[in-house]
């Protein structure tokens, strides 16, 4: 029985004040305690509390900030749609409140999707932690976009540099990403699509230097170490789910873990993806769709 809700809801979508009203109004109606935590630009902490479900009311990028906050409670997320068609908020204002009942009765499971845990070492500390639910993408920021990166597949569970080698990067970035980011960043830089409720790492090199580095499909259990390589000609990123970013140095060794927990979205319809997908690329072969 859900008793508490909170709404995440993005105010640079414009009518989600007043779906936040609506919404709000209908669970307090049915015994639903719900608070409102709204945000336009850069988000602050959400209030704190035990939740026994959550919406995020805009599109993809509001799921992405709700998971990183909630996700580690094990709270579920109704992901209402504002915006355009998206990937990962699938369920139209006109149906939350059936699907919000469907779950509610049990006849909804959520859709359980890995997450990375990611972090950062500087001189043998750790100096930034974060988690993502699409990708963390390590790029250039400087005129000079190449940059060098030595990446290896970490076989130890203390964290421990070792393992096996998979080569080093020259590019312009370095994608990793999640199935349910698979279809973000790392498509359009040309990386594969998998089914969102698979357990695996994408690793894309962005404009590789050399032709040999293509796309790599690793299980979900092997975690990276990605280390920025001594000398670099320009400046060096780590962006997280396409919202968080945090500057590297040279040295610094980026670690890509499968987090110990999951993000829970509840759809009605599991196949909503697959529709999503279609309507993007065109399947049905009518480009104007």
């Amino acid at each position: 029985m859900v008793k508490k809700a909170i709404l995440f809801v993005n105010h640079h979508k414009k009518n989600a004040p007043d779906a936040a009203v609506k919404i709000q109004a209908e669970l307090e109606k049915r015994g639903v305690q719900t608070v409102v935590f709204s945000f336009e630009g850069k988000p602050q902490n959400p209030p704190e509390g035990k939740w026994d479900v959550a919406f995020s009311l805009g599109g993809d990028g509001t799921v992405l900030y709700t998971a990183r906050c909630l996700a580690p409670a094990g709270v579920p997320i109704l992901p209402v749609n504002l915006g355009s068609l998206g990937f990962i908020a699938g369920v139209n204002m006109e149906d939350w409140l059936d699907v919000f009942l469907r779950y509610e009765k049990g006849e909804i499971l959520p859709s359980r999707r890995y997450m990375f845990q990611i972090s950062v070492e500087r001189g043998q500390k750790i100096i930034m932690t974060n988690t993502c639910l699409n990708d963390a993408v390590i790029s250039a920021t400087g005129i000079a976009k190449l940059i060098k990166l030595d990446v290896r597949i970490d076989s130890n569970a203390d964290g421990a540099v070792s393992g096996v080698s998979i080569g080093s990067y020259r590019c312009d970035g370095l994608i990793i990403a999640t199935p349910t980011g698979s279809t973000a960043y790392s498509m359009a830089a040309g990386g594969p699509i998998l089914d969102p409720e698979m357990e695996a790492v994408i690793l894309n090199p962005i404009c590789p230097f050399a032709l040999s580095n293509r796309p790599f499909v690793l299980p979900s259990r092997q975690s990276l170490v990605i280390t920025v390589a001594q000398e670099q000609r320009s400046g060096v990123l780590l962006t997280v789910d396409g919202q968080d970013t945090f500057n590297l140095e040279s040295t610094d060794k980026v670690y890509i873990r499968e987090a110990p927990w999951q993000t829970q979205l509840i759809f009605a319809d599991r196949h909503a993806y697959y529709s999503a997908l279609e309507s993007k690329l065109f399947w049905s072969g009518d480009s104007h769709a």
